[in-house]
């Protein structure tokens, strides 16, 4: 069997790598970038968009806020940003808020934060994926037909390309994300010169179009309100910065310092093209509606369901470079193609996460385990499943999956810079260096800052989103927290029950007797060695049993046991309903209630078949009998095995894979020596 699925899962994961090249899997900066940063950079292809939806139910009137709105988000990134600095210098092992909220707030706190970090993460992939296939689907109709499908197809590419490990898909990744990075710096740049250089007025596609505002006129209570909920939408820009946070083992040394400096890259970066979008949706005059089909009116008339609203980046670029030129076709293709890509920040967070979480028995062992490509490989099929099942659900829709968004991020932000706090008030308890105590205050009052300002969005975040969706997020919050919980709840019972005792305890004493069963069916060459080995671990009682089925068939085998005179006594029981492990368990337990202090020791005959196909047609029986007989204590079940023909030639064809040597080989030589030679030479 797993000569059957190891081809495929080479060529789709390629080669296993040793454990001593995990060094080789670290990131440097340029490879890190569109690594860990794919997210906040990729979410100003929808971010100003959002802002602008939220807007347009004023009326365009309203639009005359998004600068200002724009001016809070930047200010918002770099507070975060620079809070998380201070993160990967005093906590660079990987474990980002979980680690600092578990040490400085304590486990409640820190579960909290994982909890609030798994959701996010799950849902950055549904919803770079939902982004990225509705942007292909304005130029490719197939994709809008069949979105949904074509989302989960995305997904499980992403996947495989994880898979095969980080520092290879980051390969992968780094191209589309510079090349998305540069067509917007370019855009900028052009609808800049055209505008404040040449004087040039630019259109976008919707600059004619009129809004109809669901609620014309607002003020006062009403209009703030509408105004942080914008606001709480355009914070879709800073999903995945905690990422860098968590993935500072995969940064080349110095760790921290990289990790410190490309997080700076990302926030410079990521509010330049942020500011730059809005700007140019202005001056392009971009019209944007909740419903455009009710809501965009154009000569007079409203433009229907078949209308298709373009993305802002997608209406800024046909109003700058020309709508089909072609730098258009080139940012329309790198934006789709990293808005996929941008689930990359989810895919190295989320299995490292549960990596950590697992080595501190909160989620199941499996998960700390590195696969074939020394990539978490569980974390990453569970991700996967996880991002699936919402994509369904939701139906791959940006919209509606985009209002269960930052909920969780803005939770491991707040509780993350308040635990930073915490641990810069711990060491300047003890700090009597003046330099370093100069140092530990002004990062303290960075923390400071981005915990209040963190909490604060959070509550704007609660209060403008919670009906929207965010409820969902919330209870996805609650799920985790109790599923983590009673895991280790359960790993720690099980800690508590299994621990050895320093005294002498029954465990440790010897049985008084030891019971042996053979199970017999038939007398044949499998039956005889198993008798054969339970002879030679000389129990103190050893008998044959057999279950009496088919009278004929007890009857031969009674006479032929008789005929070859074995001397090992033949217990027969009858079982009138035709059952094989009932009567075997019944007959144990009787045992075990005459004399507690015995060892019931039960040996079964099993065939070893060679092909996977086979094991369907024997051994079925023994199956079922040993996963009953660990339920029933003090018995111990050894299977006997016995091989049969088709196991040898398996074992053959195994053979003959490992001497094949490609076309060529030989005449080159093997690979070692010819190594030793080059180096001599």
């Amino acid at each position: 069997m797993s000569k059957l699925t190891d081809v495929p899962k080479r060529i789709l994961i390629g080669r296993a790598l040793r454990s001593d090249k995990l060094g080789e899997t670290l990131l440097p900066k340029r490879i890190a970038l569109p690594v860990f940063a794919s997210d906040p950079l990729s979410s100003v292809a929808y971010a100003p968009g959002e802002v602008l939806l939220v807007l347009s139910i004023a009326g365009v009137s309203a639009y005359r806020f998004s600068p200002w709105i724009a001016a809070a988000v930047v200010v918002l990134m770099f507070t975060v940003v620079a809070s998380y600095r201070q993160n990967v210098h005093a906590y660079p092992s990987g474990g980002g808020d979980y680690e600092v909220a578990t040490t400085n707030l304590g486990p409640k706190a820190g579960l909290t934060v994982a909890s609030a970090l798994l959701v996010d993460y799950v849902l950055t992939v549904a919803v770079s994926i939902a982004s990225g296939v509705e942007n292909l689907g304005s130029a490719i109709p197939f994709v809008v037909e069949h979105k949904t499908l074509c989302a989960i197809a995305a997904i499980v590419l992403l996947t495989l390309m994880n898979l095969r490990g980080v520092k290879e898909s980051g390969k992968l990744f780094a191209i589309p994300t510079y090349l998305f990075v540069a067509g917007v710096f370019v855009m900028i740049a052009w609808g800049a010169f055209r505008g404040l250089v040449l004087g040039e007025t630019m259109h976008a596609p919707t600059s004619d179009y009129e809004i109809r505002p669901e609620n014309q006129g607002l003020a006062g209570f009403a209009l703030v309100f509408l105004l942080l909920r914008a606001f709480s939408s355009g914070c879709a820009a800073l999903t995945g910065v905690e990422a860098i946070s968590n993935g500072v083992p995969a940064f080349r040394k110095p760790k921290s310092k990289n990790a410190a400096t490309t997080l700076a890259m990302m926030g410079l970066l990521a509010v330049t093209m942020f500011c730059g979008i809005i700007a140019l949706a202005m001056a392009t005059d971009v019209k944007m509606a909740e419903n455009p089909a009710t809501d965009l009116i154009h000569n007079g008339v409203a433009v229907g369901s078949s209308f298709v609203q373009d993305p802002v980046i997608s209406q800024v670029a046909a109003a700058v470079f020309g709508d089909g030129s072609f730098l258009f076709i080139i940012l329309a293709a790198a934006t789709a193609l990293v808005l996929f890509l941008a689930a990359n920040t989810a895919y190295n967070g989320f299995p490292l996460l549960g990596s950590i979480l697992a080595q501190d028995r909160y989620l199941p062992r499996q998960l700390h385990t590195r696969g074939d490509r020394l990539a978490f490989s569980n974390g990453i099929v569970l991700l996967a499943g996880a991002a699936i099942l919402l994509t369904w659900i939701y139906g791959a829709d940006s919209t509606r999956l985009i209002q269960l968004y930052i909920v969780g991020v803005f939770v491991s932000f707040t509780l993350s810079q308040t635990g930073m706090v915490r641990h810069w008030n711990r060491h300047l308890s003890t700090e009597k260096d003046p330099a370093k105590r100069r140092h530990m205050i002004r990062s303290r009052a960075i923390n400071t800052f981005g915990a209040f300002f963190t909490g604060l969005v959070l509550v704007v975040v609660l209060a403008t989103k919670f009906t929207h969706g965010a409820w969902v997020a919330l209870l996805g919050m609650v799920i985790f927290y109790g599923t983590m919980t009673a895991i280790r709840r359960h790993y720690d019972r099980v800690a508590e029950e299994i621990s050895a005792d320093e005294a002498p305890s029954d465990d440790s004493m010897k049985p008084s007797r030891v019971h042996s069963i053979v199970l017999v069916s038939k007398l044949h060459r499998p039956t005889l060695r198993a008798l054969a080995y339970a002879k030679l671990i000389r129990s103190d009682h050893l008998e044959a049993l057999s279950i009496s089925v088919d009278p004929a068939e007890t009857k031969a085998l009674k006479e032929d046991w008789e005929r070859r005179g074995i001397n090992i006594p033949l217990k027969i029981l009858d079982s009138p309903y035709r059952e094989v492990t009932r009567p075997v368990i019944d007959y144990v337990k009787s045992l075990r209630r005459e004399s507690p202090r015995d060892v019931v020791s039960v040996y079964i005959p099993e065939y070893v078949v060679g092909h996977w196909y086979e094991h369907v047609l024997h051994n079925q029986s023994a199956l079922r009998l040993k996963g009953r007989l660990l339920f029933t204590p003090g018995v111990m079940v050894t299977s006997v095995p016995y091989q049969l023909e088709s196991s040898e030639a398996a074992k053959k064809r195994a053979r003959r894979r490992a001497d094949w040597n490609a076309p060529g080989s030989v005449r080159r030589g093997p690979v070692e020596r010819r190594t030793k030679e080059t180096s001599k030479s």
